[in-house]
């Protein structure tokens, strides 16, 4: 099948991530009636985070699926679509686990919390507005969702061209997704980057983008889990 090169892989990428951010961003302009500093001031809001991911990333996956599409190339070939091996989503949720114990260490005896300040914030006024369920509907499956077809689909296909290039790729994609996640500071983003040569490994060996968006949709929910025990039980 026609795959796009390497630029033309990162242009549409960019393409559709933009579209995804200043559509959503738009409209939440336009809910607060262009009131800038409503969302300026509030940017970690539960509502609007919410919102957000629940608009953004759609747009970004029809951007996806148009590049595709474009390419002439099937839609579950290009970006992997396919179920794997049983072998290979047991041995995936193994080795979360793992990695999740290992990291969740490393928070702890560093003496930095297992939940970030977004995460209080964002479920704490998610949950005082009445959109808890919203927000986890969002976080632990609109968002991996967008992000896999994004990063271990669309750009692994145009950059994970060969052998020699397969790993460079993987390092450059993880570098890229966790780059944008600028909600939280180094650490947080350093253990989005070592998730992310994960999931670049996962989708390199069982060859499908749905494993690693289940692996990525049980990383959040882990991660989701930790906030709701956070607020009820030590805060």
């Amino acid at each position: 099948m026609k795959i796009w090169g390497y630029w033309a892989t990162l242009g549409w990428a960019v393409v559709a991530f933009l579209a995804g951010q200043l559509i959503a961003f738009g409209l939440l302009l336009w809910w607060r009636a262009f009131d800038w500093n409503s969302i300026l001031t509030t940017p970690f809001d539960g509502v609007l985070v919410t919102l957000f991911i629940l608009i953004s990333n759609p747009i970004t996956i029809g951007a996806i699926a148009l590049a595709v599409r474009l390419a002439r190339a099937d839609q579950t070939d290009y970006l992997a679509l396919a179920w794997p091996p049983t072998r290979h989503v047991t041995s995936g949720i193994l080795w979360l686990v793992a990695l999740i114990a290992l990291c969740d260490a490393f928070l702890y005896f560093s003496g930095r919390p297992l939940v970030t300040p977004f995460q209080l914030e964002s479920y704490t006024t998610a949950a005082a507005e009445g959109w808890l369920a919203a927000m986890f509907a969002a976080a632990i499956l609109v968002a991996p969702a967008g992000e896999e077809i994004m990063f271990r689909g669309f750009l692994f296909r145009g950059w994970a061209r060969s052998e020699r290039s397969t790993w460079p790729a993987i390092v450059a994609i993880s570098v890229l997704w966790a780059a944008l996640h600028i909600q939280y500071d180094w650490t947080g983003m350093l253990q989005i980057f070592v998730i992310g040569l994960f999931l670049g490994w996962m989708r390199l060996r069982s060859g499908s983008v749905l494993l690693t968006f289940v692996l990525h949709a049980l990383f959040n929910l882990e991660g989701t889990l930790e906030t709701l025990v956070q607020l009820h039980f030590f805060s």
